[in-house]
């Protein structure tokens, strides 16, 4: 479990994140969105020990990273794939590793076969492995441990559509198996296969939490009558927002029942009520953060 707590971060009159707290449940796949600078990438660094937080608190499993004894047998971080040492050979860094967390050599050749790196890569030098390979190689070093917990930041970069298949069938095993995966992508469409629960965050604040099935349920209604405008006008008397959809009719925010009574008691006669689609996760994601998404120009 990962739990974060009024987590606050600061540099000089920046904040960078502010008042962040939720909650990474164990045997659950967590995915952790937001738009660049939003301040996922910072609150991960703290909740990883390599930033410390100005107020609040981070604890995997319970206790600080810092204070976990060897870190890596608890806790599997991937936060750049990049940041790797270039002259080394795949089957180095893992040895390396192994021998920095006092395991068996033998969990280096599990690795490589579970992250589908072959004996003959593994002897490549990392300066010539493709950005999907070291997505590979990050995850075989993050799950070399046997961890409780993975914490991802866009594991999936460079990975094709097949190592994308890969990696979402390998985090639902191991939550599947009672581990805890905290997961951040800018890949919304496989953040809505994979997770359990989502957070999105902007400017530095958690604007929505819950289940993918909180989230995305659908809210409102689709009505269509012999006259909108004349619906649309009474539902907006009572309060309500309604606005036109392209083919006629209107997107009101209210549920079926309440809209059927309004266009009674306005004498329209309906000709389709029904409650609205189901929201997918990037229209969620754009709705929650059409505020908050740097704005990029070109120069």
């Amino acid at each position: 479990m990962i739990q974060v707590k009024n987590l606050v971060t600061t540099y000089g009159d920046f904040t960078a994140v502010d008042d962040v707290s939720f909650t990474a449940e164990a045997g659950r796949v967590t995915g952790f969105l937001g738009p660049n600078g939003a301040g996922k990438s910072t609150t991960m660094r703290v909740m990883t020990g390599l930033t410390p937080a100005t107020r609040g608190t981070a604890t995997v499993l319970g206790t600080p990273y810092a204070a976990l004894q060897n870190p890596g047998r608890h806790v599997g971080v991937l936060l750049d794939a990049s940041a790797q040492h270039a002259g080394r050979t795949g089957r180095e860094v893992l040895t390396l590793g192994a021998m920095t967390l006092g395991i068996n050599n033998r969990r280096v050749d599990q690795m490589l076969e579970v992250v589908g790196l072959t004996q003959q890569e593994a002897k490549r030098r990392v300066r010539n492995y493709s950005l999907g390979m070291r997505q590979r190689l990050g995850l075989a070093n993050a799950l070399l441990g046997d961890p409780k917990v993975l914490i991802l930041d866009e594991p999936a970069n460079g990975l094709d559509p097949a190592g994308i298949r890969w990696m979402r069938d390998l985090l639902d095993t191991f939550a599947g198996e009672g581990g805890t995966v905290l997961l951040s992508s800018h890949l919304l469409h496989e953040i809505e296969k994979i997770a359990d629960d989502i957070v999105v965050i902007g400017r530095g604040r958690i604007v929505a939490q819950g289940t993918k099935e909180e989230l995305l349920r659908p809210s409102g209604s689709l009505v269509r009558s012999i006259d909108d405008s004349k619906l649309q006008a009474a539902l907006v008397a009572e309060g309500i927002e309604a606005n036109p959809v392209p083919g006629g009719g209107l997107s009101v925010d209210a549920e079926t029942p309440r809209v059927g009574s309004i266009a009674f008691a306005a004498g329209v006669m309906l000709t389709e009520l029904r409650g609205a689609d189901s929201q997918g996760l990037e229209d969620m994601f754009l709705t929650l953060t059409s505020d908050d998404a740097r704005q990029e120009t070109a120069a």
